[in-house]
């Protein structure tokens, strides 16, 4: 991790800020890292991996306060794999498009992006004139990868990641004029890429290259294989596709996904309220396995406490642990 020796935090007025940089939006496990790395491949993309550590701080009104943020980012798993350098003469938009001129310097390539998942509206606060590329993919699918990470123990919650990206990129396509922003569906992206990947570059104002489909030499991704597409027909039971669609049975439809045809089922709050239950005692023992009770317990610990010195080193040691990758 790279800190500039400055604890001046006033903006710098000859800083220039990247004036059109994309963002991929969509739910965690909609495909994104395999449009991202599509992207990525083009000679004159730039992408970031997840980026949300730059909008998740920031309050309802204001920015966040800089040296609480500086606390947060340097705890970021993500953050600290790409080692940026945090310049502390700059305010906060500032700081965080240096992030993308750091990436897109490093790269040697003309255009910058990155993927967010979530609260990803605000990043017009920072980017007035941002591009986005929204990526859909079936629900049920996000429900089903969900599950396979366990961050679900079911899909009527495995669906909830899926319906919050899907709601509010649908309030922020209404703010965005059509020509800064393209829908991509994931279905049609593994059927045929390049017709998708065209849109992409059009918004981009970028010719296709041929390099985009190049990502399996140098990545663990495979080519588009049909088989990922559709796979709650074979991973979910009855009952678990009804679940599914009790909950986004509308939403599909709205987004021309076809239903089951499975019989409608209501799923009642106190099922709903143990449902949730479900997947916090999931997640926790989750973290207690994979961190031990020492690393699991002083993290608690050092968050009640708000011992920030300690909370950055448990944090840190947690870094170091890999983090399961599902494809």
């Amino acid at each position: 991790m790279n800190t500039t020796n400055t604890s001046d935090k006033t903006a710098d007025q000859t800083y220039r800020m990247i004036e059109r940089p994309t963002f991929l939006v969509g739910a965690e496990r909609s495909g994104t890292t395999l449009l991202r790395l599509m992207i990525d491949h083009h000679p004159s993309i730039a992408w970031s991996r997840e980026f949300e550590y730059a909008v998740d701080h920031i309050p309802p009104r204001g920015w966040p306060d800089l040296d609480e943020y500086y606390h947060q980012i340097e705890m970021d798993r993500v953050f600290r794999d790409y080692n940026f350098t945090i310049d502390r003469s700059l305010n906060y938009p500032q700081l965080i498009d240096s992030f993308l001129v750091q990436l897109r310097q490093r790269s040697g390539k003309r255009l910058i992006g990155a993927t967010v998942h979530r609260h990803f509206d605000r990043l017009l606060d920072i980017w007035p004139d941002a591009r986005f590329i929204r990526l859909l993919r079936d629900g049920r699918d996000v429900a089903v990868s969900v599950i396979g990470m366990d961050w679900a123990s079911q899909t009527y919650t495995g669906c909830q990641r899926w319906i919050d990206a899907e709601l509010l990129w649908q309030k922020l396509a209404a703010q965005i004029p059509e020509s800064r922003r393209v829908d991509v569906v994931f279905e049609q992206l593994i059927r045929d890429p390049k017709a998708s990947l065209q849109p992409v570059c059009d918004l981009l104002e970028v010719p296709y290259d041929p390099a985009m489909l190049d990502y399996p030499n140098d990545t663990t991704y495979s080519a588009p294989d049909v088989k990922i597409i559709q796979r709650w027909k074979r991973k979910l039971t009855e009952y678990q596709v009804q679940l599914a669609e009790a909950h986004i049975a509308d939403m599909l439809v709205e987004r021309g996904y076809e239903l089951s045809g499975y019989p409608r089922i209501t799923v009642p709050r106190w099922k709903q309220r143990w449902f949730r239950f479900q997947d916090r005692y999931s997640r926790a023992y989750k973290r207690f396995r994979k961190y031990g009770i020492r690393l699991y317990l002083a993290d608690i610990l050092s968050r009640r406490l708000n011992a920030k010195a300690w909370q950055k080193s448990v944090q840190i040691r947690r870094n170091q642990i890999p983090e399961p990758r599902l494809k």
